[in-house]
């Protein structure tokens, strides 16, 4: 199944075999632990407090997530509503394996460092193909966008403390500016070390493309 991972050794007296990748599955999960609630109403609470800045969000697949999870037992359709001349809406809640799946998968989440293919780091191992000075350019502009994403996390942080919400409630967003800021930091020092021709190999790299006839 799309979105899930192949079945495990079964864990905690058999009540979980098997263990969805998408991280939205595990949202609808702790939201549906809260209480029961519709998918529209997951997708507006999920809004409402960020966490779509941590979890990628859309209908369509909150949808196909919620579908996935009834089939595996993990939640469970409890109440159909109509309100007013509107659709009706299934109100779905966890069941006993689904709150034992959440609980297991994210203690292994908070307690295991796992190895993430990020992006700027398939960028990085292939950043040779790009001549030196077409590569300069383009971290220079990510280290502008970065300040960008910075301030604004910061503004949101602000706000956040003064409407006096506890720091449980944004910890997500203060570890998301504090990879920001190292990411910041790390690329302006390799722009400072590639600008300089303190970059271990650089003029290997320079040469490789003055051979292909890139630039002179």
């Amino acid at each position: 199944m799309a979105g899930y991972s192949e079945p495990d050794d079964e864990r905690r007296g058999g009540l979980v075999a098997r263990r969805p990748t998408n991280a939205l599955a595990l949202a609808v999960l702790v939201l549906l632990y809260e209480r029961p609630m519709h998918p529209y109403e997951m997708a507006s609470t999920l809004r409402e407090r960020a966490k779509h800045e941590s979890i990628k969000l859309n209908y369509g697949s909150l949808y196909t997530v919620v579908d996935a999870l009834v089939r595996d037992a993990l939640i469970e359709a409890v109440e159909t509503v109509r309100d007013g001349r509107r659709p009706e809406r299934t109100i779905y809640d966890i069941t006993e394996a689904g709150k034992v799946l959440m609980v297991d998968w994210l203690s292994d989440l908070i307690r295991l460092p796992a190895k993430e293919f990020t992006q700027f780091e398939a960028g990085l191992s292939l950043i040779g193909a790009l001549h030196p000075d077409d590569a300069l350019r383009l971290l220079k502009s990510r280290l502008l966008a970065l300040e960008v994403e910075i301030r604004s996390s910061e503004g949101l942080l602000g706000m956040s403390e003064d409407f006096d919400l506890p720091r449980l409630f944004w910890i997500e967003a203060e570890y998301r500016g504090v990879l920001k800021r190292a990411e910041r930091d790390w690329v302006r020092s390799l722009i400072d070390d590639v600008e300089s021709g303190r970059l271990d190999g650089i003029e290997m790299w320079r040469q490789f493309h003055a051979n292909k006839g890139d630039k002179q």
